[in-house]
């Protein structure tokens, strides 16, 4: 079907539930186990097919050369398996926050590998383009497969997972955590023992890097002491974004509304299932 840029494609948000370390490897990379699952709330994107050769994005973001964007990169990933001349001209509409935690940059890069796929015709299966997702963070293979998903190895490691599709109090500090600094701290912990997905519960877990991130970062520390004064609150991934559970939509908007200023507050629901494919099916692709 012809394409268009008033045709725009879901990259949505993640949860980390939860967020272990369990060690270090010799190469660097950290042994975790998280609990994956989308929230509805999202980046958009258009492609406008082009025969020119040349893959572009507007608008660029500030203070990132779009040679270094995670959509321009995974674009170049595709790209020697098109034909002819084929291009592309990227729209985003940014919704999501950089360093928040909740997968802004790593969606945009798989919806664009998953969409791009389709559209230049290049006939990759999710396996191949979870492959190539890797190459550009750790995370973009979740968002590629579209299924909540308990993750473990190195985030390459998953098992499809139902946890309970409920609300939740999203609350983005303004700062921006930096992934790296974070797992290169050697106060981290590492040695959290594992766990058999089918024993996991909110409970009984937490987010490893959590501490660390709000010694550092004393805007997150003061969201976290805000918000878990109402609910069980807790930081998704590195941060900077803070979430806590609710049972009903009603619970989360009674807490929403005395939010400090200082912090976006925002309600979404979880889900299960990734609305980029429910987008795909919609459009027959």
């Amino acid at each position: 079907m012809p394409m268009t840029s008033s045709i725009f494609f879901p990259a949505p948000a993640k949860l980390n539930l939860f967020l272990h370390i369990n060690g270090r490897r010799a190469d660097g990379y950290h042994e975790l186990q998280t609990l994956f699952q989308f929230i509805d709330i999202h980046d958009e994107l258009s492609f406008d097919i082009t025969d020119n050769g040349q893959l572009t994005l507007e608008p660029s973001l500030a203070g990132v050369k779009d040679d270094d964007n995670l959509i321009i990169r995974a674009a170049q990933l595709l790209k020697p398996f098109t034909t002819d001349n084929q291009g592309v001209q990227i729209t985003l509409h940014k919704n999501l926050p950089m360093g928040g935690g909740i997968g802004g940059g790593s969606s945009d890069a798989a919806t664009t590998l998953v969409v791009l796929n389709r559209l230049w015709q290049c006939g990759l299966d999710n396996q191949q383009l979870a492959q190539l997702g890797r190459q550009l963070g750790a995370d973009v293979p979740i968002f590629i497969h579209g299924h909540a998903a308990f993750a473990q190895g190195i985030g390459e490691e998953l098992t499809p997972a139902f946890p309970l599709e409920q609300f939740y109090l999203l609350l983005t500090p303004k700062v921006m955590v930096s992934t790296a600094k974070i797992f290169n701290h050697p106060n981290l912990p590492r040695c959290t023992p594992k766990f058999a997905s089918e024993q996991y519960s909110y409970e009984k877990t937490t987010n490893d890097c959590q501490s660390i991130v709000a010694d550092h970062y004393p805007e997150v520390a003061q969201a976290l002491k805000w918000l878990v004064e109402y609910a069980p609150a807790r930081m998704t991934g590195t941060g900077c974004c803070i979430f806590a559970p609710f049972a009903t939509l009603q619970a989360a908007k009674a807490v929403a509304e005395r939010c400090p200023v200082q912090f976006q507050a925002r309600i979404c629901q979880g889900m299960n299932r990734s609305s980029l494919y429910k987008k795909l099916e919609e459009l027959g692709l």
